[in-house]
């Protein structure tokens, strides 16, 4: 349930009607926007709790949310959420590239890779400091000393850093190098973590979960808002299918989908979504065409030496190929690069 109130409202009569939410037994999210504050408020809803609220002077009007999901729902929030960080906004018109190794593998790597992108036109570089795996005799991350070369890396380059967080217990490390806090797969569910992103002061990367429906997706982007932190970006990066030719099915339909249904921006992962560097040009295209605000793609200066998803990543030079002509595809629909 959202209630609406009047233009130009005290800040006492903002209170009173939060006091009365949570008399009723709901949890309050102030938005304010311009024009008007709104107030979501988390629970179920109650037609009593809406005639006792619609009574009051500075209401103008309370809706009940259909959607689960509440906070990142589009009838909480009609404008698209945007925000900047490291001088780049996020969901508006400009399309936003991440690019960069799958894992930090070493310093002087890093490095290489970080100012190669850097050259290539990204506007956020990427890297694995932790790295959940499926074998656990696969190379793990640096861990800190990972996120030690990431932050080397920005000084040097200019380029905010997105890494992934393994658990509730490593954020307040990863938080303090890192600009955008990262979700892997894998963690999309862990309801501990996302609660513990909420608290922080960094906007929150989402990636879908292998298995996750559009909807989980969103509940769990719900976890995350509901604890105050409305910096979050949904990232799709495929899905666990019957097909073989491919790591995952990568979901276009879900960019229109989520757009249509959360004010989040939205990002695209055709690296993970494909398993194949020959597929992360063509489905990166797919991707912008779809409405996606950025695409995270994973690059290597020499992807046959690298110590995970080196078969899936691009060399500099096909980084560089594939952003001209995702900035054809972009401006055929009027964004830019």
């Amino acid at each position: 349930m959202i209630v609406v109130l009047n233009p130009g409202v005290e800040e006492i009569e903002i209170k009173e009607v939060e006091d009365r939410l949570k008399r009723l037994g709901f949890g309050v999210h102030r938005s304010t926007g311009e024009n008007r504050t709104i107030l979501g408020a988390l629970g179920a809803p109650k037609e009593d709790a809406r005639d006792a609220l619609q009574v009051m002077p500075c209401v103008e009007k309370v809706v009940i949310i259909s959607q689960p999901f509440k906070l990142v729902s589009k009838e909480y929030r009609k404008e698209r959420t945007e925000f900047e960080v490291g001088g780049t906004l996020i969901g508006g018109d400009r399309l936003v590239l991440v690019a960069g190794p799958c894992a930090v593998e070493g310093r002087d790597e890093f490095l290489e890779a970080a100012k190669l992108a850097k050259e290539a036109g990204a506007h956020f570089l990427r890297g694995g400091a932790y790295k959940p795996r499926t074998s656990p005799y696969s190379f793990q991350g640096l861990e800190e000393e990972g996120l030690k070369i990431m932050a080397e890396a920005r000084d040097q380059t200019g380029l905010p850093i997105i890494t992934e967080v393994l658990d509730q217990h490593s954020v307040e490390v990863v938080a303090r190098y890192a600009d955008i806090v990262q979700v892997g797969t894998r963690n999309m569910q862990n309801f501990r973590l996302l609660s513990e992103l909420g608290q922080i002061n960094r906007p929150v990367l989402l990636k879908r979960g292998m298995s996750a429906t559009i909807e989980e997706w969103l509940m769990a982007a719900e976890y995350i808002v509901s604890g105050g932190n409305s910096r979050v970006i949904l990232c799709e990066r495929g899905i666990r299918t019957f097909e073989t030719m491919t790591r995952n099915t990568l979901d276009i339909s879900a960019v229109p989908i989520a757009k249509e249904l959360s004010h989040l921006p939205v990002f695209v992962d055709p690296s993970h979504g494909t398993g194949d560097w020959r597929w992360v040009t063509p489905m990166s295209l797919a991707a912008v065409a779809a409405g996606a605000d950025g695409l995270m793609v994973e690059m290597h200066p020499r992807p046959q030496e690298a110590l995970s998803d080196g078969s899936q990543s691009l060399t500099p030079d096909k980084f560089l190929e594939m952003k001209t002509m995702v900035e054809r595809v972009a401006q055929s629909i009027g964004r830019t690069l």
